[in-house]
C-alpha cells in the first residue's frame, strides 16, 4: 500500500503536478465559496472562457500569455456589468450573451491570427507539463489571494450577504466586487493548466457546494472545501497515474462523486438520512403524545 503512494514521487514531473494539485484544491475552494454564496457561479465558466481572445492576441503580440487572459477575463465582468446597467436585461442572460460572444471572438482570432496556440491544452488542462515557473506562478497566486481574503474577510463578509448595507456602510463594494472578480481570473488562470478552461468550474464550484452540504459557516465551507478540493485533485492525479487517464478529468470526477455522496449522506440535508430523520421524528413525536394522553 505505501509503494502505491510512494512510487508517483519518484517522478519530478508528479511531484511538481501534485504540488500544483494540492494548490489549486484549496485556492479553487476559497474562491468559489463567494460565487456559490452570491449564486454566481455562471459567472466562473464566463471568465473561463472569456480568456481566450487575450490568450490568442497576448500570443499573437509575443507578451505573457497569462497577462492577456487576465485582461481579457476582467473585461468580461465589466461588459456584464455594463449590459446590466444600460437595459432591463437581467444579469445571467448578460453571462450568457458574453460567455458565446467572447468564446466565439476566441476562436476566430486564433484562426485569423494564425496562431500556434494549443487550444487543446488549455480547454482541457494538461497538469502533468507543468513546469517550475507554473509551479511558482501557481505558489504566488495562491499566497496572494488567499493572504487578501484573509486580510479583508469581514469586508467581504459583509458584501458578499448584504451589498446594499456594505454600501450604506460606506465600504467601497465597486473596489471590492473588483477585487472579487481579479481573484477568479487569477485563480482560472493559475487552474488552465491543471483543468483547462472546460472543468475549471467544476474544480472551483463543487468543493464548496459539497461543503456546503456539511456545514453553515462561511469560514467553514472555506476550510471544508479546502480540504475537500485537495483530497480530489491528490486522489484524481493518482487515478490519472495508475489508470493512464486525463489528470483534469479524473480529478473533476472525483468532485463530482465527493458531491453526489454528501448530497446522499449529510447528517442534515442528505436525501436517504433527511428521509430517516424526518421518520424519526415523527416516531418521536407520535410517542410523546402516546404518553400525554395517558
Amino acid at each position: 500500500m505505501l509503494n502505491l503512494l510512494l512510487e508517483p514521487l519518484s517522478f519530478e514531473f508528479m511531484r511538481g503536478a501534485l504540488a500544483t494539485a494540492i494548490m489549486l484544491g484549496i485556492l479553487c475552494a476559497v474562491v468559489g465559496t463567494y460565487l456559490i454564496v452570491q449564486r454566481m457561479g455562471l459567472l466562473g465558466d464566463v471568465i473561463a472562457h472569456a480568456v481566450l481572445p487575450g490568450l490568442a492576441i497576448a500570443f499573437f503580440l509575443g507578451v505573457d500569455i497569462f497577462l492577456g487572459a487576465f485582461i481579457s477575463g476582467t473585461l468580461s465582468t465589466f461588459v456584464i456589468a455594463w449590459i446590466e446597467s444600460q437595459s432591463r436585461i437581467k444579469v445571467d442572460v448578460a453571462m450568457a450573451l458574453v460567455f458565446s460572444g467572447f468564446l466565439a471572438l476566441g476562436i476566430m482570432l486564433i484562426t485569423l491570427l494564425k496562431s500556434k496556440l494549443d487550444l487543446h491544452q488549455f480547454l482541457f488542462g494538461d497538469i502533468l507539463g507543468v513546469t517550475t515557473d507554473d509551479v511558482r506562478r501557481t505558489l504566488i497566486i495562491t499566497v496572494a489571494v488567499l493572504l487578501l481574503v484573509k486580510l479583508f474577510y469581514k469586508e467581504l463578509l459583509f458584501y458578499t450577504f448584504d451589498p446594499l448595507g456594505a454600501q450604506a456602510s460606506g465600504l467601497p463594494i465597486n473596489l471590492i466586487h473588483f477585487g472579487l472578480t481579479a481573484a477568479i481570473t487569477l485563480t482560472i488562470i493559475a487552474s488552465m493548466q491543471a483543468v483547462g478552461v472546460v472543468l475549471v468550474i467544476s474544480l472551483l464550484i463543487g468543493p464548496g457546494i459539497t461543503a456546503y452540504l456539511l456545514v453553515k459557516e462561511l469560514h467553514q465551507m472555506m476550510e471544508l472545501g479546502a480540504l475537500i478540493g485537495v483530497i480530489s485533485s491528490v486522489a484524481g492525479m493518482y487515478i490519472s497515474y495508475y489508470l493512464n487517464v486525463p489528470s483534469g478529468a479524473a480529478i473533476v470526477l472525483v468532485v463530482t462523486v465527493l458531491f453526489f455522496l454528501a448530497l446522499l449522506f449529510s447528517p442534515t440535508q442528505g436525501i436517504l438520512t433527511r428521509s430517516e430523520m424526518a421518520h424519526r421524528s415523527a416516531r418521536l413525536m407520535s410517542q410523546l403524545k402516546s404518553q400525554k394522553n395517558r
